[in-house]
């Protein structure tokens, strides 16, 4: 027994299991290859430890699990061979405090090690179940929620010798956000899944069937797909899936087809999943583009929902988004504004719903998730719902949760990201976003027909200029490398290249770890100019000099201030920007492009930055410390 009680803890310390990778199999294959496969291609979701049970031939639950990422539990099993089975649970954790050990790493074991369970989230009432749970005389082996799970679990297992009963009785129970998954020796061929406030898949094959905390996790076997509802149990069978509600009472669930396969969540060539992704924003770009572009404008069929009339009658456009999500909404407003017409306003998931916002039914939400399945995001739209707006998602996911809880969804189509920091998705965010202005420029007859198909045309060349955009990885190469030792940098830029300044910087605290600040330009004078000292790298986001319109030789002037104090500017600018060359210490070029077309080509040269003095400094590009790719707790 533990002998430190949880009650304790704080909401960080709870968040043990909170953004973790899940899968569970049931079918004739090999548990153990189809677990380890599927965990490998979810460890973005959780990296800190990893484990798996089985039920072997024999009828036992045979466990391993190990602290560290999944390769030191594969080395484990290679070196020590467990016995294999048909039916069997996986999981890859992501920690916060509590510590990434073997003791706290899922599977957790409860009815005399003949009950293993793994969980995705947070049991919030988990202290008085655990009391519960010692009081009755289980002695713990961990210090997570999960094990409370459990425990109870198994006591009920006792009375019931069921484990679809045992299962519903202790899950109506748990509150808060939780994915889990069970199974049991007496009931081999049988995995439970149960679902509240964090996602679950089931995969459907042919005499096999399989769970995840996305498709990922299965996308190697079968493309057919099912999204598990809230407040929804699951059972899976090999020759059957069946789903109820918490209460017992039978659930309809749609299928949808995957629309990528496994080899697009594999590396390659690639040093990096990261590097990967990079490579591929001119296809995520097209891949959003693509199909909604009907005789040279733009036609959204996905936001029918939304009639002519509604677009017409929006007084208010609010998009809600975290991280790099959030800086793409921030782009977007920009365009929403000049084409639609529609006050913008960006805000922060976490914040939106705590400062009482004003809401009606002309208001529009519009979301943006990669995984669909960020909480503060999801909290936000069920927010906004309740309050009678109309909600659109922009997500990368297919079948999550944010965008079946929404009026409407633009899927982006960027294919599987890994990679933690997210850059193939951000370009195909906006690209979205840029869409839906377009569309709804159209509808609401506030963009020039002529300028409408002007901008469409110049939109489809922006893979191929993005594409010549790559082409200087060899010399931000050699930069990040002679910046190996730098401690910071700052980015400048305005208009539309000011969210991308704060983009760039983001991504160096993510991989790089080094204090990194982006600012509007114009702020310089008002504080940030007292940052700039001798040899200071700060990049710039210069606006293209052909635009109509002040901003360039405001941005040349601050170069010019940043200069004179000692800096060392790096300019992202257009191709013959003469303006610019005599007061930058280095030039990446990018092609002539319209202005609200730019961040899309200048973010990457920021993005492979970040990349290179990642890898330069020798750290875990795809996985930086402290971070997961799906935050599903609030």
């Amino acid at each position: 027994m533990h002998a430190e009680p949880l009650k304790g803890l704080t909401l960080q310390h709870r968040m043990l299991s909170a953004m973790c990778g899940i899968v569970g199999y049931v079918g004739p294959g090999s548990s153990q290859e189809i677990l380890i496969g599927g965990l490998r291609r979810l460890e973005y979701r959780g990296y800190d430890s990893a484990g798996i049970a089985v039920i072997t031939d024999e009828g036992s639950v045979e466990l391993r699990k190990r602290a560290g990422k999944l390769n030191v539990l594969t080395s484990d099993l290679d070196a020590h061979p467990m016995p294999d089975g048909h039916t069997g649970i996986g999981h890859t954790r992501w920690a916060t405090h509590g510590g990434p050990t073997d003791e706290n790493a899922h599977p957790h074991l409860a009815d005399g090690g003949k009950l293993a369970l793994i969980h995705n989230g947070i049991i919030e009432n988990f202290a008085e179940l655990r009391e519960e749970a010692l009081a009755a005389g289980f002695e713990f082996k961990s210090e997570t929620d999960t094990e409370v799970a459990a425990a109870l679990i198994g006591f009920e297992y006792a009375k019931t010798n069921s484990l679809e009963l045992a299962f519903r009785n202790v899950v109506s129970r748990l509150e808060g956000a939780f994915t889990l998954l069970a199974l049991h020796a007496n009931e081999p061929g049988l995995v439970l899944g149960a679902r509240l406030n964090s996602p679950l898949v089931i995969g459907l094959g042919e005499g096999e069937n399989f769970l995840g905390s996305d498709v990922a996790a299965f996308v190697e076997y079968t493309h057919k797909a099912i999204a598990v509802g809230q407040e929804q149990i699951v059972a899976v069978r090999a020759e059957s899936v069946e789903i109820t509600d918490f209460d017992g009472n039978p659930a309809e669930a749609e299928t949808f087809e995957v629309n990528w396969d496994a080899s697009a969540a594999e590396k390659g060539g690639w040093s990096s999943f990261m590097a990967k992704e990079i490579d591929e924003d001119p296809i995520a770009v097209e891949n959003t583009l693509r199909g909604r572009i009907v005789d040279g404008r733009v036609e959204l069929a996905e936001l029918a929902e939304l009639d002519d009339t509604y677009f017409r009658e929006i007084d208010r456009v609010v998009i809600i988004a975290c991280g790099t999500a959030s800086y793409a909404g921030m782009v977007g407003s920009y365009a929403l504004e000049a084409w639609a017409r529609f006050p913008v306003t960006v805000e922060l998931a976490h914040e939106f719903r705590y400062r009482n916002p004003v809401l009606n039914e002309r208001t529009l939400i519009i979301s943006i998730s990669q995984s669909g399945e960020t909480m503060d995001t999801l909290m936000a739209v069920r927010y906004a719902r309740e309050r009678g707006a109309k909600t659109v998602s922009i997500c990368n996911t297919q079948g999550a949760t944010i965008p079946r809880e929404s009026d409407a969804v633009l899927y982006t189509h960027a294919g599987p990201e890994v990679a933690v920091a997210s850059t193939k998705a951000f370009l195909a965010q906006i690209t979205a976003l840029y869409l839906f202005g377009l569309h709804a420029g159209r509808i609401r007859e506030t963009l020039d027909e002529s300028y409408e198909r002007e901008l469409v045309a110049e939109f489809q060349t922006v893979p191929d200029k993005i594409r010549t955009v790559l082409e200087s990885r060899p010399r931000i190469h050699e930069l990040a490398n002679w910046m190996a030792d730098t401690r910071s940098v700052l980015f400048l830029g305005r208009h539309v290249g000011y969210p991308i300044a704060l983009e760039g910087a983001l991504k160096l605290k993510e991989i790089a770890y080094i204090h990194a600040e982006g600012f509007a330009a114009g702020e310089l004078k008002h504080g940030p100019i007292a940052l700039i000292d001798h040899g200071q790298p700060v990049f710039v986001v210069v606006p293209s000099p052909r635009h109509d319109d002040s901003l360039h030789p405001k941005v040349v002037s601050n170069i010019q201030e940043i200069r004179a104090r000692g800096a060392r500017v790096l300019a992202i600018c257009e191709q013959g920007d003469a303006a610019v060359l005599p007061f930058a210490d280095e030039v990446i070029a990018f092609p002539p492009t319209d202005h609200f077309f730019e961040p899309l080509l200048a973010v990457v040269p920021l993005q492979s930055f970040a990349l290179e003095l990642s890898a330069a400094k020798g750290l875990d590009v795809d996985q930086p410390r402290n971070l997961a790719k799906s935050v599903t707790v609030e």
